[in-house]
């Protein structure tokens, strides 16, 4: 299948390709087909592009990279939904955002992703991490996002 992007043009992909967030994204429900995408720029920087619509992209990362301390707890229930067993089997991701002051990272609201299942789910973590967790100007991130 061909997807139209206005960020990065128009993709190949195939249905193998695509992770599916059944229950979409905060802000975002209706978009639950994506594609996970490689930064061209920035190894540190990943893309997940809605494919079904053509203007919906998120900036992602792995969050222990910017933030070592970061752990995340779900219920047993979340992971189950995923087709996982452990939760150390899946893929963590967080939102970038861009902010008027620099970029934060969504550190509330993770992405739990089973590689193997292709099926996703953002979780509400249950400790209180920060929404908007501000990047210092020097983080390498903020050039390609």
């Amino acid at each position: 299948m061909d997807v139209l992007t206005t960020r990065f043009g128009s993709l190949r992909a195939v249905p193998g390709d695509l992770i599916t967030f059944e229950q979409g994204l905060i802000g975002l429900r209706d978009c639950r087909r994506w594609l996970l995408l490689a930064d061209a720029k920035n190894p540190l920087l990943g893309w997940m592009q809605c494919v079904d619509s053509a203007d919906v992209a998120v900036g992602i990362v792995a969050p222990r990279r910017f933030v070592p301390e970061f752990q995340l707890r779900v219920s047993r229930k979340e992971i189950e939904s995923l087709r996982l067993d452990h939760l150390h089997d899946a893929q963590v991701a967080v939102i970038v955002s861009r902010q008027p002051d620099g970029l934060s990272l969504n550190l509330r609201a993770p992405l739990v992703i089973n590689v193997e299942s292709r099926r996703g789910r953002q979780v509400i973590s249950k400790d209180p991490l920060p929404v908007q967790h501000m990047l210092p100007a020097a983080e390498p991130l903020r050039r390609s996002a």
